[in-house]
């Protein structure tokens, strides 16, 4: 699914703002203005890194799925 780069960006500052928060030793308790990316905030929060849940393994099958005849197209 494709993020808007505005969406991306909200996300990121959201990850920051979290971040900043444990430094200064706040509570972990999403404010009001954060709550759309209450995700991203906590896991700034916790040190999480930003887009870890995004990583997927890549398949054991990956190299068989994308050899020449799979990716040729027949006429």
């Amino acid at each position: 699914m494709a993020v808007s780069k505005k969406d991306q960006e909200r996300v990121t500052y959201a990850w920051m703002y979290g971040q900043q928060a444990h430094k200064d030793s706040r509570e972990r308790i999403v404010p009001d203005y954060w709550a759309e990316h209450a995700e991203a905030w906590l896991q700034g929060f916790d040190g999480v890194p930003l887009g870890s849940e995004l990583a997927s393994p890549v398949s054991d099958e990956l190299e068989a799925e994308l050899d020449d005849a799979a990716v040729t197209r027949s006429t």
